[in-house]
């Protein structure tokens, strides 16, 4: 199994139908109808079927409905406005503005990590 396969069966089962739904089969079934997927083309990446191959086209659409490509995205801008805080912080006094940089690190670090809801997907 590849590790679109375990991305595609991963993002299908914690992000565009997450345990919340109800039985497995009820979430496959919304699952089929947020992608437009067939029933059974879901079931296979639900599964990681290793006999799928996940085409880009499809790994777009679970991007899309899982939220995890504006995820990355975000994660991009936060790593710019840390890069932003470094250049204007870091220098002058090193003994408050280090702790003071590491601090905005860890705050907007803990805001990215998944499972915090601080960016309103989950």
């Amino acid at each position: 199994m590849s590790s679109v396969e375990c991305f595609a069966s991963d993002a299908l089962r914690r992000r565009v139908a997450p345990p919340s739904m109800g039985n497995v089969k009820a979430r496959i079934r919304h699952a089929s109808r947020a992608l437009g997927w067939s029933h059974s083309r879901t079931k296979d990446a639900w599964y990681a079927d290793p006999r799928i191959s996940i085409s880009a086209k499809e790994l777009r659409d679970i991007e899309e409905a899982s939220g995890l490509r504006y995820g990355r995205q975000e994660l991009k801008e936060i790593d710019r406005l840390i890069a932003r805080a470094d250049a204007l912080l870091d220098g002058h006094d090193p003994d408050f503005h280090r702790p003071f940089v590491a601090a905005i690190r860890a705050f907007f670090g803990a805001l990215d990590r998944t499972g915090t809801g601080a960016r309103g997907d989950e």
